[in-house]
């Protein structure tokens, strides 16, 4: 019997006493301000208790409850400093480790989806999982050919899990809101939420993953290990070495965060035009930093995992998005406009000033204005600040605009990615990156004189 969900009435109740334990403090920050606290101590003082909380129960928890705890955690570096600092580490736990599941239930496993002989299949296996996530665990083994593998094994229960933890979370999502300024949190949940089947088909996940690694296999920039052995809730993979970003974060060199920042972008832009795939769960747990690059043991290489999740797309990133971006950088509000209206991010009820529209898009899209961006916290924060503050026209003009659900995704991975690199603080030439691979971003007449020469 699987401990992941222990008991549903124990997850359930976990769960439940978030919103009690934000309405009880809710509660305290009103007396506090009745006793003459100025509203911004107390407000920050709130905040901080708040997700506290919040981030100690998704940590105890696997299933739904962790996946939104990572899914959120890469947008920490949008919070306020005094309020992220403290739970910083409880953040990179989540995108790292989950209790444990016991031992005889992955040996049940093992046996009922590779048959009783099951340890015949390897020279060695290890006990204890090197790693746990959100509907699983990884244990390192050698396979019976002599390859080091990673042994990935669903827990039991894992789907009724994800869905109930998802299904609770959605209904105070509005509470969690204000955790993460210029988020929306309940459409990420509902995503989330719609992918629980893929997740949990690691069939799917396999195909996606081996497609990635033939498609990069002897690349310079990029390592993603071959697929050696799949079943239903057991996935075999090669075994990949190297540092997890979550550490290049914490205590890497200004050279490693840059260069992982790099390759980062260079994979989310690439993944798409060379697989018709996109990574769609990037949080630094997914990483590794790898030494051995192109030019020797003191360059790095960007090692990928878990393809659990990813976005199906035959022709690459849409071409709307790279024209778009195209002319928003060279002013053409009105075509721009244009552009949005037909994709679906204006609704046809509405009219929106294109000049406003332009004004609102240009702060987002700074790091394509230059050859070379530097992504920090603090740029992170003022983003999230423009767009979330009431008082402000952007966040009145965002509210406006709407997000057509085949962009949902893209939308979502592309923030995602950028809060990784603001965590690394790292300086990258992402222009370089959008016109190499984004469809659209260099116009039509350009692209063929290049081809020509």
């Amino acid at each position: 019997m699987s401990d992941l969900p222990r008991k549903a009435v124990t997850r359930t109740a976990k769960l439940a006493a978030l919103p009690l334990g934000i309405a009880g403090r809710a509660t305290w920050g009103l007396g506090k301000r009745i006793v003459g606290e100025s509203a911004e101590i107390v407000g920050r003082e709130l905040q901080q208790r708040t997700a506290d909380q919040l981030f100690k129960v998704l940590g105890e928890l696997k299933g739904g409850a962790m996946k939104f705890g990572q899914a959120l955690s890469v947008f920490e570096s949008a919070l306020p400093e005094e309020i992220a600092g403290p739970y910083r580490a409880t953040l990179t736990k989540l995108q790292e480790a989950a209790p444990p599941m016991p031992g005889r239930t992955v040996h049940a496993v093992l046996a009922e989806r590779l048959g009783e002989n099951w340890r015949d299949l390897f020279l060695e296996f290890e006990d204890k999982p090197a790693a746990a996530a959100s509907i699983g665990q990884v244990h390192r083994g050698v396979w019976h050919d002599g390859r080091e593998v990673a042994v990935k094994v669903q827990y039991p229960g894992a789907g009724e899990a994800l869905l109930s933890d998802l299904n609770q979370l959605s209904r105070f999502a509005r509470l969690l809101g204000p955790l993460v300024p210029g988020m929306d949190v309940k459409p990420l949940i509902a995503e989330l939420r719609d992918r629980v089947s893929e997740e949990l088909d690691y069939g799917l996940e396999a195909q996606a993953q081996q497609v990635h690694a033939e498609e990069f296999d002897g690349d310079p920039d990029v390592v993603v290990p071959g697929v050696v052995h799949q079943t239903d809730q057991v996935l075999i993979t090669e075994w990949m070495d190297g540092i997890p970003l979550a550490e290049i974060i914490s205590d890497g060199t200004e050279e490693q965060r840059n260069r992982a920042g790099q390759l980062l972008a260079r994979f989310l832009f690439s993944g798409p035009a060379r697989t018709g795939l996109l990574h769609a769960d990037p949080h630094p747990g997914n990483f590794r930093l790898l030494p051995g690059g192109p030019d020797g043991e003191d360059d790095w290489r960007l090692g990928v995992l878990d393809f659990g999740t990813v976005d199906r797309l035959p022709g690459g990133l849409p071409v709307t998005i790279g024209e778009a971006l195209r002319m928003t950088l060279d002013g053409e509000a009105e075509t721009v406009y244009e552009m949005l209206c037909e994709e679906g991010f204006v609704k046809e009820s509405i009219e929106l000033d294109p000049d406003a529209v332009l004004d609102y898009l240009l702060p987002i899209i700074e790091p394509a204005q230059v050859d070379e961006f530097t992504f920090t916290r603090g740029w992170m924060r003022s983003q999230a600040a423009r767009v979330a503050d009431p008082r402000s026209p952007a966040y009145q003009l965002g509210k406006q605009l709407n997000l057509p659900p085949a962009y949902l995704l893209i939308h979502r991975v592309t923030l995602s990615t950028i809060g990784v690199l603001c965590q690394l603080g790292a300086t990258v030439r992402l222009r370089e990156e959008l016109e190499e691979w984004l469809p659209g971003f260099v116009p039509e007449a350009e692209e063929e004189r290049a081809a020509e020469a």
